[in-house]
C-alpha cells in the first residue's frame, strides 16, 4: 500500500466514525454514505490535496455535501 493509499484509507476510517457518531448509524451504513459521495471522490484523487487535509476537515465537506 502506497503512503497515499494509506492517508485516504485513515481519513475514510476516522470520517466513518465521525459519521456513525453524528447520525447514530452503523459502519456499514456509514462507509456506503462516504463511499458514494462526491467528497470521497475527491479525496481519492492526489490533484484535490483532500487526502493531506485532517479528517474533520474532510467531515465538514461531506457534511455539506449531504445536508448534515
Amino acid at each position: 500500500m502506497s503512503d497515499f493509499d494509506y492517508m485516504v484509507e485513515c481519513n475514510a476510517r476516522d470520517i466513518a466514525l465521525m459519521l456513525m457518531d453524528d447520525k447514530g448509524i452503523s459502519v456499514e451504513e456509514a462507509l456506503r454514505l462516504l463511499y458514494a459521495s462526491k467528497t470521497y471522490e475527491n479525496l481519492k484523487r492526489k490533484d484535490t490535496g483532500l487526502y493531506f487535509q485532517s479528517p474533520g476537515y474532510v467531515y465538514e465537506y461531506l457534511r455539506r455535501e449531504l445536508n448534515l
